[in-house]
This record gives structure tokens, C-alpha cells and sequence, in this order.
């Protein structure tokens, strides 16, 4: 074999469950910097795709994702979104369900055969069965979450059927967003939305501030 074929990079793509890492983040104490994020995966091959999953509230007049949303849709990310869905539980009260399985799922296996390593941030246990199926076709998967929390983040069965297991915390200094910086910047800190978002799977915020 060719030294040059030797060395070629290998194809990567990214996989994030917004809702899910952020919800990660947050119990480890510390806000994603996607800037860092992309320019991390991007030195370690060649990085077709960086897919962001996420639920969007739409009958309201701000949506606290939105600016963070708008901001990866114009800087290297290919967001994919869909409404969330309102219901009423058993006991009466208001619920939002925002899952967005189905279309990461699909999206991973249509990259399948132009990718050789899948990265996916997210402990959902639901993921094992994509994950099965994407190494059945060749492609090596990482899953990024945490067991450093009680309980652990990431499900037990995800995580062994994961090829590589990265704990989101030993990242905290690669791709965490340095709260210095927003000090300086006088940026106001992530918030959630109200009562009733909080029951949403897209439950994460962020500032107009946080990405410029």
C-alpha cells in the first residue's frame, strides 16, 4: 500500500442531539462552544457534516434556541428542525414533546456509505440499535456523553455497543466555553425557558448574546 494511501484522513460526520447535550453540559457544569467543537473535529479528518438535532417551539413570539440555531445555521452546521408537539398528561398538566430521533436516524444512515467514523453526542439509549446498524455498514461510532454524573448520562447499553465511549467532561477544556470570556463580554448566562418549556426536549437556550 502507498505511503499516501496510508495517510489518508479518514470521513467523519457529526451527530448532536441539541437537546441532549445540552442538557449534558449543564449537569456537568459548563456551556458547548461550537466554534471549538467544529474546528476540534475538523483537525481530526476530514469533516463532511455537522449535524445539529433540534425541537422548535413555533407558536411563540421569541424562542430562546432560536438565536443559537440561526447562529450554527450560518457557521458550518446543518441544523435540522421540526415543531414540538403539545399534549396534556394523565394528570392534566400541559406537556411539550419534541423528539427528534427518527430524523437523526435517518440522516446517519443516509451518510453511511460516504463516512468512515460517526461521532454522536448524545446518551440516549434509543441511539443503540442506529448505532448496530451503522457499524453493520462498515462505519466506526464514537458516542460522546457522560458517566462522570449520578446517575451517568449516557445508557449503559448505548455505551457498550459504542466502537469508542468519549466522557463529555474530558473534553470540558477543548470544546467548553471559557465563562471569562463571557464576563468580558458582559453576556448574560444561559437561561431556561419558562414552566411550561421546561417538559420540552428542546429545553435548551440560548442568549441573542451567546452567538454573534
Amino acid at each position: 500500500m502507498a505511503k499516501s494511501e496510508m495517510a489518508k484522513p479518514e470521513k467523519l460526520a457529526l451527530f448532536i442531539d441539541g437537546a441532549n447535550l445540552y442538557a449534558t453540559a449543564k449537569t456537568l457544569g459548563f456551556d458547548i462552544d461550537y466554534r471549538r467543537l467544529l474546528a476540534e473535529y475538523k483537525s481530526q479528518g476530514t469533516l463532511l457534516r455537522a449535524f445539529y438535532f433540534t425541537a422548535l417551539i413555533e407558536d411563540q413570539e421569541y424562542s430562546s434556541v432560536r438565536p443559537l440555531v440561526d447562529w450554527l445555521d450560518y457557521n458550518g452546521y446543518r441544523v435540522i428542525t421540526k415543531p414540538t408537539k403539545e399534549f396534556v398528561d394523565a394528570t392534566g398538566r400541559r406537556k411539550i414533546k419534541g423528539n427528534m430521533d427518527i430524523e437523526l436516524a435517518i440522516a446517519a444512515l443516509d451518510m453511511a456509505e460516504y463516512i468512515d467514523h460517526m461521532v454522536l453526542f448524545s446518551g440516549d439509549g434509543d441511539f443503540r440499535s442506529l448505532v448496530e446498524s451503522m457499524q453493520r455498514r462498515g462505519v466506526r461510532v464514537t458516542v460522546v456523553s457522560t458517566t462522570s454524573t449520578q446517575p451517568p448520562m449516557v445508557a449503559d447499553e448505548l455505551r457498550r455497543q459504542a466502537d469508542d465511549f468519549i466522557d463529555l467532561a474530558s473534553l470540558q477544556k477543548v470544546i467548553g466555553r471559557d465563562p471569562a470570556e463571557r464576563a468580558e463580554r458582559g453576556e448574560r448566562p444561559m437561561r431556561h425557558g419558562g414552566p411550561d418549556r421546561r417538559s420540552a426536549s428542546n429545553s435548551h437556550a440560548a442568549t441573542a448574546d451567546d452567538y454573534e
